[in-house]
């Protein structure tokens, strides 16, 4: 490659946009597809380690506290998927122990 192509302004300024390129961040609310299909969920606390939702389905209500996994492939924050339950990510019916959870990887 000659110097002109790898040293041009064009490509420097392209390799920065990308380097600044916007993390999508998780909704505050939304309904499920795929596995959770039709759950509710609503973020009720948020952090830059961590996230605690509120999952209401058939009229249960469990809480979800999981660390905050960037996906950078696709430029998001990863909602956990089942998989993930047990190693970063955990469920809760008692809000306190949500809390609890949510503190403890804040700290």
């Amino acid at each position: 490659m000659d110097s002109k192509t790898t040293n041009s302004p064009e490509l420097r300024l392209n390799k920065e946009k990308h380097a600044i390129k916007a993390i999508r961040r998780l909704e505050k609310e939304f309904i499920g597809r795929g596995e959770v299909s039709g759950f509710k969920f609503t973020q009720i606390k948020a952090t830059n380690s961590a996230f605690l939702y509120k999952v209401e389905s058939s009229g249960v209500i469990y809480y979800e506290v999981f660390k905050k996994r960037k996906n950078v492939r696709f430029g998001n924050v990863s909602y956990p998927t089942s998989k993930a339950f047990g190693k970063w990510a955990w469920t809760y019916r008692d809000i306190d122990k949500a809390i609890k959870k949510f503190d403890q990887l804040n700290s």
